[in-house]
């Protein structure tokens, strides 16, 4: 597949098969894909975290209240969870008050669910969970970001049609404009418009 037709492709897996797991080697794909994403500094300030297995259904019974229980028919998670900036994305993070952990974190998450749809894997962003309850299960004290449900859809889930924004509704492009001087540098102009003209005169 192309990427055009993985991000066609893909689509966010709510009717997982409880008899066909994800392939350990596949979801070692996914992660090796991840980890190749890009981020601020190159700080990659966040943990992976492999939950297969048992470990895998606690956390698939730690979602939020009522909300999500589809995934308890998944057994394969990747946890994100968020850890510390380098020294330059700190610095960075302060000067601009950008939280690039959250962005880096969106980026590898595509990364991953995108290697997963080229090899035939079906994946659900997960950001709704009890987070005390999966710190526990991966003994973290860092704060999860992200679950990514892996696995295999349920024989018959259709690909469905994506409901999206229209183009010209999130793509803009800005008209050049004067860029814009401070209120000193405007009274300065003025001032010196105003004497050039006195001399004009004169």
């Amino acid at each position: 597949m192309n990427f055009d037709e993985i991000a066609r492709r893909r689509q966010s897996c709510r009717s997982f098969d409880s008899t066909r797991p994800a392939e350990p080697e596949a979801v070692e794909r996914c992660l090796k894909a991840a980890r190749l994403a890009p981020s601020a500094f190159n700080a990659q300030p966040y943990t992976m975290w492999v939950a297969d297995g048992e470990v895998g259904k606690q956390v698939a019974e730690a979602h939020f209240a009522a909300m999500n229980k589809f995934i308890e028919d998944c057994s394969t998670f990747v946890v994100f969870t968020e850890s510390s900036y380098n020294a330059g994305a700190k610095v960075g993070s302060i000067v601009t008050k950008q939280d690039y952990r959250s962005v880096d974190v969106g980026i590898a998450a595509a990364y991953l669910t995108a290697e997963a749809t080229e090899i035939g894997l079906d994946t659900c962003i997960v950001g709704l969970f009890d987070d005390r309850k999966i710190r526990q299960i991966l003994g973290t004290k860092e704060k999860v970001r992200l679950l990514i449900a892996i696995g295999h859809a349920k024989a018959g889930y259709a690909l469905r049609e994506k409901k999206r924004k229209e183009y010209d509704e999130i793509v803009r492009r800005p008209a050049p404009r004067e860029p814009e001087t401070d209120k000193k540098t405007k009274k300065a102009e003025k001032k010196a418009e105003k004497k050039a003209k006195r001399k004009d005169s004169e």
